[in-house]
Order: structure tokens, then C-alpha cells, then sequence
């Protein structure tokens, strides 16, 4: 089985920053792209970043120049470092990974469990 454990997730005051992290665990052969995604209360959840193995990224306009999508591969870890944090950032953040568990499978999308991100005005 695969599982997507994040952590890094906290209360803080506008203006502040924190760092998730997000591991990948279990039977793994590689991992293709990765992401973190968010989900206000009543709203949708949307991506907030992306990031290929080979390292391009790709940002939600609302958090471009202030949030950081980069991954360790030789850890199966996606991070996302996150400055200049405004209380509309607030909200359950999820890792994605698209993950192929051995040679010949397709990949398989994966989701963690959420952290949560609350910013105070």
C-alpha cells in the first residue's frame, strides 16, 4: 500500500510563514508529478501548486511569488514553503502524487490526508 503522510500545518498571523512537507511511503517504484491542493470551508478544492519530477512547477495565480513547490526524490517528499501568508490562504491543504507502484503499472493518484493552515488576521 502507498500513503501520503503531511505535516507542517499551524496557526499563524498574517504576514507569517510555514513550511509543509508531505512523504511518500509503501510500495514505490516512482513518482511522476506531485502537488498541494486546498480546500476552504464551503469552497472547492484547487491546486495551490504542481511540481514534475524533473522539477517544472506550476502556480495558482493567487500564491504565485509567494509560495515554493519543490520535492527530494531520494525522499519521495514534496514540500511547499509558504510566505507572505494572508488569511484567505486559510484552509485544509492535501498532498497529490501520481505514483507508479512497479515497472509496467500505470500510475495511480494518490492523496494525503490533509493539514490545516489557519492565518490570522
Amino acid at each position: 500500500q502507498v500513503q501520503l503522510v503531511e505535516s507542517g500545518g499551524n496557526l499563524v498571523q498574517a504576514g507569517g510563514s510555514l513550511r509543509l512537507s508531505c512523504a511518500a511511503s509503501g510500495s514505490i517504484f516512482s513518482i511522476n508529478a506531485m502537488g498541494w491542493y486546498r480546500q476552504a470551508p464551503g469552497k472547492q478544492r484547487e491546486l495551490v501548486a504542481g511540481i514534475s519530477r524533473g522539477g517544472l512547477t506550476n502556480y495558482a495565480d493567487s500564491v504565485e511569488g509567494r509560495f515554493t513547490i519543490s520535492r527530494d526524490n531520494t525522499k519521495n517528499t514534496v514540500y511547499l514553503q509558504m510566505n507572505s501568508l494572508k488569511p484567505e490562504d486559510t484552509g485544509a491543504y492535501y498532498c497529490n502524487a501520481d505514483i507508479i507502484r512497479r515497472l509496467g503499472l500505470a500510475p495511480t493518484q494518490y492523496w494525503g490526508q490533509g493539514t490545516q493552515v489557519t492565518v490570522s488576521s
